[in-house]
């Protein structure tokens, strides 16, 4: 795939493409629209979605979307528009613009999961990271879990492992740029921000609400029993 052709984009990828994937508000908090053929509405906890609907969040709504036949959650922060499903074989999301977290769940068999950005691919296995795509294509990227290979759509520029505990910036025109976190910042109070710093225990911080106090790890995604996609 030429990410050249996705305008300031986020894309989750599957080697091998298959049947466009079903998708789950596991979780909707404050404002959440989905606009699906051209109608919208508001999107409630237990509702499904399909592939070329598009999902924005308000400047307080969030949502957790569940891609089970992929072992895959999406964490939606306030702010943020992205596109279920996508134009290519195999697109599962892309980010127009805004936040999110990515957590996968480990897969059994050799399927490579990959996020694409303006700038360069990600690939992962079982790992937690979120990423932040600003609207000059630049991105941010923070690993808590796991691993993830930032491979540059600039041939020029090398491929990149960011490990746990890492920071990564990164953008169509800027080489990837690989350093810790900053102190304080984790998974519950990352709230991104070009160098993802944290205001840890400040009370405005949507990060840091009781909902994730004392809860580093989301429940397991739940699967469909018979391999087909979730809804």
């Amino acid at each position: 795939m030429r990410t050249s052709t996705l305008p300031l984009a986020l894309v989750l990828l599957l080697a091998g493409g298959g049947a466009p994937p079903a998708y789950r508000f596991a979780a909707v908090k404050s404002t959440v629209i989905v606009t699906h053929a051209a109608v919208e509405r508001r999107a409630a906890a237990g509702d499904t979605a399909h592939a070329g609907d598009q999902v924005r969040t308000g400047w307080f709504g969030r949502a957790t979307i569940e891609a089970p036949v992929h072992a895959a959650r999406f964490e939606i922060l306030p702010g943020t528009r992205v596109l279920l499903g996508g134009p290519d074989p195999g697109v599962i999301l892309l980010v127009q613009r805004g936040r999110l977290k990515a957590f996968f769940d480990a897969l059994s068999g050799r399927d490579e999961r990959i996020v694409a950005t303006p700038g360069a691919l990600l690939g992962v296995r079982g790992t937690r990271y979120a990423v932040e795509v600003r609207a000059d294509g630049s991105a941010t990227l923070a690993v808590f879990e796991g691993g993830v290979e930032v491979r540059p759509s600039d041939p020029a520029f090398p491929t990149t492992l960011v490990a746990t505990g890492e920071l990564c910036r990164f953008g169509p025109r800027e080489a990837p740029q690989r350093r810790p976190l900053p102190p304080g910042v984790t998974e519950e109070r990352w709230r991104g921000g070009i160098d993802a710093r944290s205001t840890a225990g400040s009370p405005r911080n949507p990060e840091s609400g009781s909902a994730s106090r004392g809860k580093s790890s989301p429940p397991p995604i739940s699967r469909p029993r018979h391999g087909g996609p979730g809804g």
